[in-house]
């Protein structure tokens, strides 16, 4: 999808008072019905065909206990592609970046998505290092989400995660991921 697309799908989303609220309350922390019920002054129905509708764009997982996550990143990343300059790598991406890791991002990552994965370990590496930015260390993360992180960058989000784990850039266990590599950039 390209990058404008999954922005104007996320405002799209957005545009709606309800599903607003719905975030909002999402956002301050609270994960089940009745506390977002109580925090937007929502019905129950209301917060549930919300939270559906935000599931369905992928910005919102529900865990097995019944609690509701936003996906944040969502929003970051469709800002991030949709700021891009078209043929080339986001400048946040290679700013501070080697001569040869810029290259390698140029060639394969454009308006925010990624073109093709890279069949040299080497290069594969680079790109593998930039979506690893996309998770937070310290965070455990769900198979779904990590799925919706990485289907923003390329359609074969299992290869990726694969490789993200393969590699050593996420953990796995129990159907749970986590950060275990990367480059952490530190503001």
């Amino acid at each position: 999808m390209p990058a404008t697309d999954d922005a104007v799908r996320l405002v799209g989303l957005m545009a709606d008072e309800d599903r607003r609220l719905v975030v909002a309350a999402l956002t301050l922390g609270d994960s089940t019905i009745g506390q977002i019920g109580t925090r937007t002054g929502l019905e129950t129905r209301a917060v549930v065909t919300a939270l559906h509708r935000l599931a369905e764009g992928d910005l919102v997982v529900s865990g097995p206990d019944g609690s509701h996550h936003l996906l944040g990143e969502a929003f970051r990343l469709a800002a991030r592609a949709a700021a891009g300059t078209p043929g080339t790598a986001d400048s946040s991406d290679t700013a501070d970046a080697p001569p040869a890791v810029a290259r390698v991002l140029r060639a394969f990552v454009s308006e925010g998505r990624l073109l093709s994965i890279p069949s040299s370990r080497s290069k594969r590496l680079v790109v593998l290092d930039l979506l690893a930015q996309d998770f937070e260390p310290g965070e455990r993360y769900s198979d779904r989400r990590v799925n919706a992180i990485l289907g923003r960058w390329h359609p074969d989000h299992a290869a990726l995660r694969r490789y993200l784990v393969d590699e050593g850039f996420l953990g796995r266990d129990a159907g749970e991921y986590w950060r275990t590599g990367g480059t952490v950039h530190v503001t």
